[in-house]
């Protein structure tokens, strides 16, 4: 029977921070198999699809469930997406100008930040994400928002992101980058889009199984039939785990596609 297969990037597939930008040879060989095979490959991110490199997009991964779940796509196809409301983006960036925190909002297929925003730029290309396709002249009132990012000057700056927590929205702070945060709708998450995949292609959730690292991984987890958590991942996330894999750097993704997927396939 078909299965669904979601893959994290940072910290799963790749891990751009200490060294390794693209998929290894063996990771790229293990998903083939597995496509080979009949079954469907996902990407599930906390990224919007501007973001993602010339090495994922072009893949063939046969879907995306992006910006933690706000869009998913099949293909070229749209089959989910749910924006946050102007009532609540517009404050957030009035707040941001007010307190020199540069921001960028995210799109389903495009992103914005202001052409002044050269520090955030500098972090994401820091990350080897190309930045130059971001629309940097925008009216932010006419932009349809899923997600947002900030970078704050200092402490005193970044402060202002409790302000920004309410009953509709939550956020993550990078622990590597104390003065980055995402913003993202608190009902939206990478297991709400595994599901809203699941659904619209007729798959059973027992038959879907899920790799990551991060903390934006637990609802993932904690919604597909097998979790498979990265050596390099936190001790809460790994309690989540059905199965643990070696690390990134371990090829983790590979040996479990071999040792654990595949075999449940055949």
């Amino acid at each position: 029977m078909k299965k669904a297969v979601f893959f994290d990037i940072d910290g799963t597939l790749i891990d751009a921070a200490h060294g390794k930008p693209f998929m290894s040879p063996a990771v790229r060989e293990a998903v083939r198999e597995l496509q080979r095979q009949g079954h469907l490959t996902f990407i599930a991110t906390g990224r919007p699809y501007a973001f993602l490199n010339e090495e994922i997009r072009s893949f063939g991964f046969d879907g995306f469930v992006l910006m933690n779940g706000a869009a998913v796509l099949l293909g070229d196809q749209l089959i989910y997406s749910k924006a946050m409301r102007p009532e609540v983006v517009q404050p957030v960036c009035a707040a941001c100008e007010a307190h020199g925190i540069e921001y960028i909002l995210h799109g389903i297929r495009e992103v914005y930040l202001p052409e002044a925003y050269q520090h955030l730029r500098d972090f994401y290309e820091s990350f080897h994400i190309d930045t130059s396709s971001f629309q940097t002249e925008f009216d932010r009132r006419a932009v349809t928002t899923y997600k947002m990012e900030f970078l704050a000057p200092d402490e005193a700056a970044a402060a202002v992101y409790d302000g920004f927590m309410s009953d509709e929205l939550t956020g993550m702070q990078d622990p590597f980058h104390r003065m980055n945060l995402e913003l993202y709708a608190r009902d939206e998450t990478k297991g709400s889009g595994i599901i809203h995949a699941l659904e619209h292609l007729s798959i059973p959730v027992e038959n879907s199984f899920a790799f990551g690292d991060g903390v934006n991984d637990f609802e993932m987890m904690e919604t597909v039939g097998t979790g498979l958590v990265m050596g390099n991942a936190g001790a809460a996330l790994k309690e989540k785990a059905d199965v643990l894999v070696p690390s990134v750097h371990e090829d983790g993704v590979a040996a479990g596609i071999r040792d654990y997927i595949l075999p449940a396939v055949v």
